[in-house]
């Protein structure tokens, strides 16, 4: 989130429950994890259980009661792709509902629960995942190159995991208190999600990842980059990291204004040049682009 300078009018919830059950079976193993869970805390405890499914997931911060929100994904995977339920408070009514998967609507970095922001209360989530020591297969190039296999190869669990943290660490996507480089959201725009004729317009170098639905995902990152905001971009205390073109970070005293005013910067030059206009990832609380 990124919130404004002069807070809101409302009040803030910290979801703190804690617990895993787990039942295994021939199957595989369901999961039903509260809200508060931390998330890479879960991540790491399934692949030292031998649960192959959320290993590519690693790293990413916050707690589990978030990951539906959001449909979190990173290197080839989402977490819709596991999850079996979702419970949640719904705000309207007053009631905790259970949402089957195909309810939750989600989508690319999306969900029922974002799109309707101010009305669910994550409470828990039910995952099931494989009874496998092996990764699923390595579906992103980076990640394949950082492990030295073949595209759709298995891995060891620990390995798979081990090369996800390099790799995010490497961004500066995997927090650390003396990394200013790490104190951000994590990516702040989406991909695009555009069409055909849209995605024929930009230069022969830049990525296109035909979608099923007949639209085209490109790359943000290439976007920002060769619309001439490179790596540390930036004079004040927000600039870009000096790792990641996607990661909008504070430097140290950064204001939300700060933030925004980059963020707003870079939407406009990527828009000048290339026609598309990017979405923040975060939710503006407070805030407008």
């Amino acid at each position: 989130m990124l919130v404004a300078d002069e807070g809101f009018r409302g009040t803030a919830v910290l979801v703190a429950t804690q617990g895993i059950e787990a039942e295994e079976s021939s199957d595989g193993v369901d999961l039903h994890v509260t809200a508060g869970e931390s998330w890479d805390g879960l991540v790491a405890r399934a692949v030292d259980q031998g649960w192959s499914g959320v290993e590519m997931l690693s790293g990413i911060p916050g707690l589990a009661g978030a990951a539906p929100v959001q449909n979190i994904g990173a290197y080839g995977a989402e977490i819709a792709s596991v999850i079996t339920g979702v419970r949640a408070f719904d705000r309207l009514s007053s009631e905790v509902v259970d949402f089957e998967p195909e309810e939750c609507r989600f989508g690319y970095r999306t969900s029922v629960f974002k799109q309707e922001r101010d009305r669910y209360v994550v409470l828990s989530v039910d995952l099931h995942l494989d009874l496998d020591p092996s990764s699923s297969p390595v579906e992103y190039d980076e990640l394949a190159r950082q492990l030295r296999v073949e595209i759709v190869s298995r891995v060891p669990l620990a390995d798979a995991r081990r090369a996800v943290l390099e790799l995010r660490r490497g961004k500066g996507m995997v927090l650390d208190e003396a990394d200013h480089d790490t104190w951000s959201a994590g990516s702040f725009f989406t991909n695009p999600i555009i069409s055909p004729d849209v995605a024929a317009a930009l230069p022969p170098d830049a990525p296109r990842f035909p979608q099923s639905d007949g639209t085209v995902k490109t790359s943000a990152a290439w976007l920002i980059d060769h619309a001439g905001f490179h790596k540390g971009y930036g004079t004040g205390p927000a600039t870009l990291s000096t790792k990641h073109v996607l990661a909008l970070t504070n430097r140290g005293g950064a204001t939300a204004q700060d933030i925004l005013t980059l963020a707003r910067t870079i939407r406009d030059g990527v828009r000048a040049t290339y026609g598309i206009t990017l979405e923040p990832e975060p939710s503006l609380i407070g805030l407008t682009m």
